[in-house]
This record gives C-alpha cells, structure tokens and sequence, in this order.
C-alpha cells in the first residue's frame, strides 16, 4: 500500500492553524484558545475526504525572534513538519497584512519547493474575501479566501492541495490498534519517553513545566503489532488549573485517559511523590483503563540498589492504597533502560483486561466467598445475592443481582472484589462490581 500523502498547515502564532485543522478534521483535536503558542507540537491526525487518505499535520506558530530553547524547539518541530509534507497550507491572518513573519515564512516555502496554499483566514463575508487578494504578493501559491471558524472555503482548500498529491485510497481505520496515553504531572518526562519508544524526536523535550499541551497521537508498529501512543499535556490539581491554556490541556489529557485503552503513569524518581501524582491517579482510576505506575529518571538517583527500589515500592504502595493492584516498573526514559519492559508487561496483563469468565464459574466464586465470609447485618438486614455474571470487559465489570444494594458495606464491597480477583488471576487490572436490585419485573441498578 502507498504511503499516505502529507498536508502540514504553519503559519504565525495565533492565525486561526489550530481551527482550520479540526475543522478539516471533523474533531475538536488539538485546543484551540485566542492566545498564541497553544499548540506547541506536530499533531499528526489521519483524515479521509470522498475515499482518500491523507496525514494533517498541525503545527506550533513560527516566531524567529523568540530567543527562549523552548522557542527553538518549536522552529526545529516546524522545520521537520515542512520536511515531512507533501503540500504545506501557509495560513495568514486577513486583518493584519503586511507582517513580516508571514513574508519570511513564505520565503522559506518558496525555497523548500513543496506545493503550498496561502489560506487567508477569517474571510467571513464577500467584502473581506476580496480584502484576502492583497495576500498574492506573498508569491506562495494561490491565494484562498476562508473561514476556519464557519468552514467557508474549506473544503476548496482541501481539494486544490489535494490536486497535486497522489490519489491513495484512505485505508480501513485499525481499531485493534491499542492506544496507550503517558499522562503525569508537568515535567516528568512524558515527552522523553514518547520520543523513547518511537526511536525519534517527534514531540518537544524541554525542561520547562507545561511544554507539551496538546494530546499528541502517534501511531506507530512494535514486534508486530500496532499501537497509537498519546503524549497528553501535564495534568495539575482540578484547584490549580488557570483558566485559559491550561485548562485545555487538561481537559485534552483527560479525553486521552477515557480513549486510551493503557494509562502509563510517570512518577519522578529524583522528586518523589507529590500530592498532584495522587491527584493524577486518581483520574486514573476512575477511567477503568489498564494501568502502569513508571518511575522515570531512576538513572539520576545517586546509590540505588535493591533497598532503595524497595523502599520506593513501599512510598507508592502507602501513598496510592487505592491503586495496590497497579504493577510498578523503573526505567529511564533518557537512556532507554527497561523502556522495552513496559511492552511486556501490558502483554502480560491484557488477557485479565479484556477476559470472559463463564457466568456458572462466577456464581461458584461468589458463592465460595458468601460461605468463607457471609455478609454483616446493616439496619437489621442482610445482604443476600441471587445471581452474578460478567456484564463487561476492558475493564472486567461484574454485576451482582442482590436485595438491595445499600445493605452491602464498603469492606465486604472489597472483600468480594478481592475474592473474585483471587478466583480468576485478575491482581493487577482493575475490576469494577456493580450491585443490581433485583424485581420481580426487572432489574433496578443502584444508581436508579
């Protein structure tokens, strides 16, 4: 199969690049906010339009007199977009013509030979879609007055850049790809090790806390099989979010958690654990998705042995009680030791993530545990359970159709999660119980 054809859109911080991709891309991808430098990283998506495929890339907004190494970094991610694309999308701002960032970008392009566009953006009537004419002088392809925000010339856009590229056709989406997100707090080495794993430099390293904003999806093939990895934007108290910019990040690192199917949660080794890595994980778990405690930068902690790995096991294991069932795993995201190992422990674990057991098997494992240890009394009642089944998967759901579901206390709640854990190997995914009432007409949730 050919290789997809890539559009990449550039353009100056805050000119509407952002908008015109997930107006493009039919989602609500990358944020979007009227301020500039929000997206910061290549935002790679895979789109379709009339049975072809093509990559978008969005990029971060070029400004050459930032002198800061954050401000290199998104130039260098700029200059590897235009290097990837096959057609670039210059898009200029129609209100402030004549800038000077817009004339060296489009001498850049003239230089790099690709195929480019000039989309004039914020064209939302006749009058200023003719203002969008001044732009020719430009000389970096054919103008195209548009909206990004309304889709008006959009779609024109799209079919001229795609006029000049070959015709592939859009292959079937993989669903059996599987998605594993990197969340944690700011500056933990998200970032790093994403580059780690796909072998290349294809988000922002930088030492400044809050680089990555965005959620980034890379697709990407291991011994055989297919993943997308998500670098999503560092994730701090619900009390500490500024409006704005950060709070986009967060709801973007937040939508990752709920479609990833594996959340790798990075902690510090040289800093510890902080009250926001508890604040994180408890995102975590609510997601239901498998989950990995990463302790990242192990490298850099001076005398490490055996002892001190165990005494770090203990801090997680006291600080996060209500994840005990999450497997932990030290690596260095800098030089790549025990990277690889993280692969083989969701190998390890996906079989529990994603079982079936047998209703008849379920119903003897609860009733062992009702032998074992029968329910206390609450409000003079006892708990009594009718029948159990498995209702769900990835993460295992199981649903018990009892009397009536506030007679059971939290520790007989754990009990019965850990008996069934105990019963079918299921100690390190998480597993939700759900207790049904249960009618005579039907089957009444105790949510209801």
């Amino acid at each position: 199969m050919n290789a997809l054809p890539v559009i990449a859109i550039v353009g100056r911080p805050n000119v509407g690049k952002s908008t015109l991709f997930n107006r493009i891309c039919g989602s609500r991808k990358a944020a979007v906010l009227d301020t500039p430098g929000v997206t910061r990283d290549r935002n790679y998506e895979e789109c379709e339009i009339g049975g072809r495929g093509f990559i978008l890339i969005d990029t971060g907004g070029y400004d050459p007199d930032e002198d800061s190494s954050l401000a290199f970094h998104m130039r260098e991610q700029i200059a590897m977009a235009v290097e990837e694309a096959d057609a670039i999308i210059l898009i200029v701002d129609r209100m402030q013509p004549d800038n000077p960032i817009d004339r060296e970008m489009a001498e850049k392009l003239r230089r790099s030979g690709k195929t480019c566009l000039l989309a004039v953006n914020k064209c939302d009537n006749v009058q200023q879609e003719q203002e969008a004419w001044g732009f020719t002088e430009l000389g970096v392809g054919e103008v195209h007055p548009v909206s990004a925000l309304n889709g008006a010339g959009v779609a024109e856009l799209l079919e001229n850049a795609l006029e000049s590229l070959p015709h592939v056709e859009a292959p079937p989406k993989d669903e059996d790809a599987l998605k594993i997100a990197v969340v944690g707090r700011p500056n933990v080495g998200k970032s790093t090790l994403v580059n780690r794993i796909l072998g290349a430099e294809r988000v922002i390293a930088d030492s400044t806390p809050g680089t990555t904003r965005d959620a980034i999806d890379m697709p990407f093939t291991r011994d055989g099989r297919n993943y997308v990895l998500i670098d999503t934007a560092g994730i701090r108290r619900r009390g500490k979010v500024e409006r704005g910019i950060e709070k986009l990040s967060v709801m973007s690192a937040l939508i990752s958690l709920k479609r990833c199917d594996v959340a790798l949660i990075l902690l510090d080794a040289e800093r510890g654990i902080t009250d926001q890595d508890t604040h994180i994980a408890g995102y975590a778990e609510e997601s239901g998705k498998l989950l990995i405690f990463i302790v990242n930068k192990w490298d850099a902690v001076p005398d490490k042995d055996n002892s001190s790995a165990g005494d770090f096991v203990k801090k997680i294991r006291q600080e996060f009680k209500f994840l005990q069932w999450v497997p932990i795993q030290f690596i260095s995201a800098k030089t790549g030791d025990r990277v690889g190992r993280i692969f083989k422990i969701i190998d390890e674990l996906m079989p529990q993530y994603d079982c079936q057991i047998p209703t008849s098997q379920v119903n003897d494992a609860i009733q062992q545990a009702l032998i074992d240890h029968s329910p206390p009394m609450r409000r003079g009642l006892r708990l009594k359970i009718k029948y159990a089944c498995q209702t769900g998967s990835k993460p295992p759901i199981f649903s018990l159709f009892v009397n009536d579901p506030g007679l059971i206390h939290f520790s007989y709640r754990r009990y019965l999660v850990n008996k069934l854990r105990e019963s079918f190997g299921l100690t390190n995914v998480p597993l939700w119980l759900a207790l049904k009432r249960k009618s005579t007409n039907r089957y009444v949730s105790d949510e209801d």
